[in-house]
């Protein structure tokens, strides 16, 4: 039996990370076999990939050559990391997938969409998310929690960028949640880390009915 495909979207300093943590291990807790990941990254070339990416390095190669990478470091960690994962029946919880170059390189880079689409169509193909939480805060406070967050850590290449741009991720995000309510569901992130996760799991026991997932605690081993 397949599993199921749960991503987390939304700007930054959402709690993306955080909350993706969370499910995962609220899910193990149930006995349900968990793979939790992230993008860029994940798997070893795509986590290269990521250190090029947001490093800034590719910036001057402009919006539409980041998207071309972002691609294919997907590639990569569909085929070495999420699709085995899911054949083998594990839920699969991604922080950011797909939808983040769509509002990043898309909505906010202005790379034409029927560019992205095509690459999604190649890399993407069927393996498309179950679920999709998309975590939402006001630009501005979500720019303070990142700092909050980074301290003194190097500023990189994303959160480099002016509020504007920020705003603009967020519209972004906001029009994917009305495009695709089958899919995408709007989380409210203002509110306590409990709160959140309380939302979050409301929503995936609603749409993925966890109890109903085989049941296989896992060893050491696996």
């Amino acid at each position: 039996m397949r599993g199921r495909f749960i991503t987390f979207e939304g700007g930054e300093g959402t709690g993306k990370s955080t909350h993706a943590a969370m499910l995962a291990e609220r899910l193990k807790s149930f006995g349900i076999r968990v793979q939790l990941t992230r993008e860029p990254g994940g798997s070893p070339g795509a986590e290269i990939m990521r250190h090029l990416l947001l490093s800034g390095v590719a910036r001057p190669l402009g919006a539409d050559v980041e998207a071309v990478l972002f691609a294919a470091a997907r590639d990569d960690h569909l085929a070495t990391l999420i699709r085995p994962a899911l054949e083998k029946g594990r839920w699969v919880v991604c922080d950011r997938f797909a939808d983040s170059t769509r509002v990043y390189q898309g909505a906010a880079g202005r790379v034409d969409p029927k560019i992205i689409r095509a690459m999604e169509r190649v890399v993407v193909g069927d393996t498309k998310p179950d679920l999709t939480l998309i975590l939402d805060v006001p630009a501005k406070e979500g720019m303070r929690r990142a700092t909050e967050r980074r301290g003194e850590g190097t500023v990189d290449r994303v959160e480099a960028e002016a509020l504007a741009f920020h705003e603009k991720l967020r519209d972004g995000f906001l029009t994917l949640a009305a495009n695709e309510p089958d899919r995408c569901v709007l989380i409210d992130a203002t509110l306590s880390k409990e709160e959140v996760g309380e939302q979050i799991w409301r929503v995936v026991t609603k749409k993925l009915d966890p109890a109903t997932a085989p049941i296989e605690f896992e060893d050491a081993a696996s």
